[in-house]
């Protein structure tokens, strides 16, 4: 595990903005815009979180699963990677990477009873250990993620603002459902999170971040696109994206059935 984030894998893979949400040529081939590639992101890190609350694994690893599978689509097309196994098979891999090893069979056992209505989203043992090869590949078997719930708790109680952890807490899980984790340095996000936090909670930070010395161009710029994703998508968090909203794209992609 790496020292620290400067000097980690993850730190030497930050992307820039114009990196990520980028339609690979086989997916236009498909019809698939660049909006719908977001929507199949959205709806497929859903995906891993309903899964993990049925496998009940802490929080971080699935974080680190969803990262996988952004950083994955970085590289590759939905429609040479189906997403709906490179899903669970994230989990499978982040489970192991962050030493909370879940069993593949469990993932099949739940996923049949999470999604017995859509059989393309039904997979067996074998598919997961064969797409767990091919990710370690589209990853460079680069496994290490930082997150940016320990910088969180550092600063919030750095700032004496504790009472806002949950709220920011919250702030972070949602960040998962953009591609932040893959362009910006952890705390920064931890950072955005505060401002927007103390911004809604009137919490006066103004002092505490001109001590830190960060860019807030940057702090207020990650902000606003949190609050735009809220603004522009509204997930519901406890369904995800309506079927009538994914199925459509969904349906665009290849499927083994």
């Amino acid at each position: 595990m790496a020292a620290n984030f400067w000097t980690s894998s993850h730190y030497r893979q930050l992307l820039d903005p114009e990196q990520v949400d980028v339609v690979h040529q086989l997916d236009k081939d498909r019809g698939i815009t660049q909006e719908e590639f977001r929507l199949v992101k959205i709806h497929m890190s859903f995906h891993i979180w309903k899964l993990a609350q049925q496998v009940k694994v802490r929080q971080r690893v699935i974080a680190t699963a969803i990262t996988y599978f952004r950083r994955v689509y970085t590289k590759k097309s939905l429609t040479e990677y189906d997403p709906r196994i490179v899903a669970p098979t994230c989990l499978y891999l982040a489970s192991k990477a962050e030493e909370s090893t879940v069993q593949a069979r469990l993932l099949v056992f739940y996923i049949k009873k999470m999604c017995c209505s859509d059989k393309r989203y039904l997979f067996e043992i074998k598919d997961i250990l064969e797409m767990e090869m091919k990710l370690l590949e589209a990853l460079d078997y680069y496994l290490i993620v930082y997150h940016p719930y320990r910088p969180l708790l550092q600063l919030l109680q750095d700032a004496g603002i504790t009472d806002l952890t949950q709220f920011t807490w919250g702030l972070v899980n949602d960040t998962y459902k953009m591609d932040l984790i893959l362009i910006h340095p952890p705390y920064m996000i931890a950072l955005a999170c505060i401002y927007i936090a103390s911004v809604l909670k009137d919490k006066d930070t103004t002092a505490w971040f001109e001590e830190l010395r960060v860019d807030m161009n940057v702090v207020k710029n990650i902000a606003m696109e949190i609050l735009d994703f809220y603004e522009t998508y509204k997930v519901d968090p406890q369904k995800g994206l309506p079927e009538d909203r994914i199925n459509p794209i969904m349906n665009k992609l290849p499927s083994k059935m």
